[in-house]
């Protein structure tokens, strides 16, 4: 017979298991976001935008929302295009 204490013993190291596993995608997909917002740091570094000082002046939220628009705009566009030419 198996003692419950051995059973007990051999789920808490399957759910570590699993909680590792967890842990390992959860540090992946961190790195992934941290690695994509020091690649957009750097090039407002570098092109010398202060994104700050940027949306502090009147108009660039709605700008900003205008620009958001019509990205989505050229985005379908594109997905119609390439549906259409079976690309």
């Amino acid at each position: 017979m198996t003692d419950p204490r051995d059973r007990e013993i051999a789920a808490l190291r399957l759910r570590v298991a699993e909680l590792e596993v967890e842990l390992h995608a959860q540090a992946a997909r961190t790195a992934a976001t941290v690695a994509e917002a020091q690649e957009k740091l750097y090039w407002l570094e570098r092109w010398h935008v202060d994104l700050d000082q940027l949306m502090a002046k009147p108009g660039a939220v709605p700008a900003l929302d205008t620009l958001r628009r019509a990205r989505g705009v050229a985005r379908s566009a594109k997905r119609v295009k390439r549906r259409l030419l079976g690309s």
